[in-house]
């Protein structure tokens, strides 16, 4: 038996003795090394049950953001083996429709076969996970678990959305929402060379840590000026580039108002509402706005080369590691919203 986190939906964590399960053709079990807590655990799971289909929590032990090591491999497997470091792509898909098979298991239509890890199967919120090896991504040794385990689905969701718009040494970038999700934008548009970097929310803590990081270059508190701040900043035209992690009405209308003319914009963060004048907003300033949901086991593996290449690890962001036996604990904070990435971490994970 093995210890699994669940959550029943009314802001607590339910630890539950569960069989360690055993892999079979195709199938891999890890031992978990770290688990991060993603914003829409808290915002679809922890509190109250809300999502319906593919964000329709059935039950399983949670996270969704799981990385470890391989200790037994059914039959069937043709690439990974006992003892490989690995990261879990966090949706396992049919892997026949045309989205699993452009590697966008995220967007796979199969309603049998489609089932998300810590939302329709048991995620990495347990000393031990099961995979199919399909979803797996090599973690190289240069990265440690907790990188690993944020590439799973926050930092590989913001590589896909800046993929989108592109970034470089000419743009300017304005994100809106210092999230954990905001956090990792910051650090890898400084990686694809933004020439300048503002970033905007409402928590102070979320601002103190993007300043100490150094990963923004202004780091201004949320408010009804942040559109003339933000031209203020940029010679009075605005950003090349903007990002929304937030989710809210207010700053997803910011960053396409403090967008200057010919601009991208994409949006990262789940739920909420926008409002905005097409003409004036969009239209006239020949604007463009992206939608991006996580991202393609392809695009994964290449984030995965990049971090290396780059000496960048997104465990910098994380605040926060607790053992599963005070996971409760982790997700009271992370719900808070006064911190970075919160981790449940085992073995030598945990000691960093």
């Amino acid at each position: 038996m093995m210890q699994g986190a669940f959550l029943p939906g009314n802001s607590t964590v339910e630890l539950r003795d569960v069989p360690v399960p055993e892999p079979g053709h195709g199938e891999v079990l890890l031992k978990m090394k770290a688990s991060t807590i993603c914003g829409s655990d808290i915002r679809c799971i922890y509190h109250q049950h809300l999502g319906k289909g593919p964000e329709g929590y059935q039950g399983v032990v949670a996270g969704h953001e799981p990385s470890g090591q391989i200790v037994k491999a059914g039959p069937g497997c043709r690439r990974f083996g006992v003892g490989d470091r690995v990261i879990v792509y966090h949706i396992s898909g049919c892997g026949v429709c045309n989205d699993c098979r452009r590697g966008y298991m995220i967007s796979c239509t199969s309603e049998k076969y489609r089932r998300a890890y810590g939302w329709q199967r048991d995620g990495g919120m347990a000393e031990y996970l099961l995979a199919e090896e399909k979803d797996l991504i090599y973690l190289p040794g240069q990265l440690s678990y907790a990188d690993g385990a944020q590439v799973a689905c926050g930092f590989g969701t913001v590589y896909e959305g800046l993929q989108k718009i592109g970034i470089s040494g000419d743009h300017a970038v304005l994100i809106t929402g210092l999230g954990p999700l905001g956090l990792a934008t910051a650090a890898l548009s400084r990686k694809l060379g933004a020439r300048r970097i503002i970033g905007i929310d409402i928590v102070p803590e979320r601002i103190r840590l993007a300043r100490d990081l150094g990963i923004c270059d202004e780091a201004i508190a949320s408010g009804p000026d942040n559109v003339t701040e933000v031209r203020a900043l940029t010679g009075g035209v605005g950003v090349e580039r903007a990002v929304d992690c937030s989710a809210n009405d207010a700053a997803r209308a910011t960053a396409i108002r403090a967008t200057r003319k010919w601009g991208k914009i994409v949006f990262l963060g789940e739920g909420g509402r926008v409002e905005f004048n097409p003409s004036p907003d969009i239209i006239h300033d020949q604007k463009t706005i992206y939608g991006s949901w996580v991202t393609s086991t392809w695009l994964m593996e290449e984030l995965v080369e990049r971090l290396v290449a780059w000496n960048l690890h997104p465990q910098e962001l994380i605040t926060h590691r607790f053992a599963l036996d005070t996971a409760s604990d982790a997700y009271e904070l992370m719900a808070s919203g006064k911190c970075g990435k919160v981790a449940v971490c085992f073995d030598d994970e945990l000691k960093q």
